[in-house]
């Protein structure tokens, strides 16, 4: 009878602890793999009960805006803004200067998104985007938890999916990334960010990108023009992007909400480089009030 080593014993312990060690440490690395649902849940904790979150059916929130225009030229402009939703409709209004005498106006009645401006015949530079890329308002992404129509409070509505990213760090801060899909077709890519710890929402990217050569010399936001070749006569890639951000968090009719909300867009054009920002200062909410059907509807410019 063969005799066994003396160390067998212990080479065979030493391979069944690394077995059992390996064994248990799947189960905890799929833990640590977040699943969009799991985000999206945390994230309705961070906002509010369950019960207060269904008590609330519209919402009315106001406060002031500056909006500056950084590229290719400077300006400034104080404002007030003020920004309503019940179900999926939604608006956002703000006025500059003496009240009427400059007001931009975003709205969706539910089924179609118009903007208004001062001007007959003109819109904004937000306007002009939005309007380009209107299933981003008609999914409710824009405004984010300040809205009734925010499509993360009823996923069950099954109109988009959402893929986890991982974590991302931005301006130092580890966020959940999460990209949203609408069903259908979307001509932007729309990443949604979570803070890593509370779960809130405080970031939102909208990017599209057209290669050179694509665009057919079409019309793009703000007048750019995709696809014919530059002065040089080098064709150039058309980019333009929409960044909202979210903070300053606190209560309101029981709902965690931000009172600060940023929006910045660029657009890297054959025009040049175009960069605008709105940044919004939120003083006044409201829930469950009146809200006149005349909010929502909007006349097309």
């Amino acid at each position: 009878m063969k005799q066994r080593s003396p160390h067998s014993g212990r080479i065979l312990l030493g391979f069944g602890l690394a077995v059992f060690a390996t064994a248990v440490s799947f189960p905890s690395l799929a833990e640590d793999k977040m699943l969009p649902q799991d985000v999206a849940s945390k994230h309705l904790d961070s906002i509010g009960a369950a019960e207060t979150r269904a008590t609330i059916k519209n919402r009315i929130v106001a406060g002031t805006v500056v909006f500056t225009v950084s590229a290719p030229s400077n300006a400034k402009f104080n404002g007030d803004v003020v920004l309503a939703s019940e179900g999926s409709k939604n608006m956002i209004a703000m006025s500059f200067g003496s009240p009427g005498t400059a007001q931009e106006k975003f709205v969706f009645d539910g089924s179609k998104v118009t903007a208004e401006s001062p001007r007959p015949g003109s819109r904004g530079y937000w306007g002009d985007f939005l309007l380009t890329h209107d299933n981003i308002v008609k999914h409710g992404l824009v405004g984010g938890v300040l809205s009734e129509s925010w499509p993360l409070l009823n996923l069950s509505n099954k109109r988009q999916s959402l893929e986890y990213r991982g974590t991302k760090k931005i301006d130092g801060k580890t966020l959940h990334e999460i990209e949203y899909v609408p069903r259908g077709s979307s001509d932007l890519k729309i990443v949604l960010f979570f803070e890593a710890e509370t779960f809130r929402h405080v970031r939102s990217e909208y990017t599209r990108v057209i290669s050179a050569g694509l665009g057919g010399g079409r019309t793009l936001p703000s007048g750019a023009i995709a696809g014919p070749a530059d002065a040089s006569g080098q064709q150039r890639t058309t980019r333009y992007k929409m960044v909202e951000e979210f903070g300053n968090f606190k209560k309101e009719g029981g709902l965690n909400l931000p009172h600060s909300y940023k929006v910045k867009l660029e657009f890297d054009t054959r025009g040049g480089v175009q960069v605008m920002d709105w940044d919004f200062t939120l003083t006044d909410f409201a829930f469950n009030q009146p809200i006149p059907p005349a909010t929502f509807n909007g006349k097309a410019n």
